[in-house]
Formats: structure tokens, C-alpha cells, sequence
């Protein structure tokens, strides 16, 4: 049996900042993405930020996003047999993922 967790809230984690740093630089890893790919960039947050961090910089921009959780794309599924995670769009990633 497969056993996913999905993270589609992340803004609502109980999570201290350093967990949450940790967490999207795992999440980033799991995913084979640099941070920058996390980014939902159409959100006006992302659009009208004047803190953003420069996109190379994975700490930094993991720090940013542990501070506008509201940016990251979702949903972000894990499976957490496997410890192997997708990008929950387009649907047919989960799919593939719980194949």
C-alpha cells in the first residue's frame, strides 16, 4: 500500500521557520528542482514582492518562502513509502507517482 502526505496548505504547517526552511529545501531535493521552481509566479505576492531574494540562492529563497507560503506551488505530493514527491499539477504526476 502507498502512503502519501500532501502538502497543499503549507501556509497552515505548525512548523518553526527552521523546519520550514528545511522542509522546502527537502521538498525542493525530492523533487529534483532548484527553490526557483517552487515559485507560482503568476501570484501577485510573487509579482509586487520588493523583498525577493535572488533566485539562485536556494537558502535564501527557501527563507522567503518560509515567510510567503502563499507563493509555493501546490500541491506537492510525497509518497512517503518511497519518499519520492511530485508536483500535484498536472494531476497525471500523482498518478504516475502512486503507479
Amino acid at each position: 500500500q502507498v502512503g502519501t502526505l500532501l502538502f497543499d496548505q503549507v501556509e497552515e504547517m505548525p512548523l518553526s521557520m527552521q523546519d520550514q526552511l528545511q522542509s522546502i529545501l527537502d521538498l525542493a531535493d525530492r523533487l529534483g528542482l532548484q527553490v526557483a521552481d517552487l515559485l507560482r509566479r503568476k501570484e501577485s505576492e510573487f509579482r509586487t514582492a520588493d523583498d525577493l531574494p535572488d533566485l539562485d540562492d536556494n537558502k535564501a529563497l527557501a527563507e522567503w518562502l518560509a515567510d510567503h507560503p502563499k507563493v509555493i506551488e501546490r500541491p506537492i505530493v510525497v509518497d512517503a513509502d518511497s519518499g519520492r514527491a511530485v508536483l500535484g499539477r498536472p494531476p497525471e504526476n500523482v498518478a504516475e507517482l502512486l503507479s
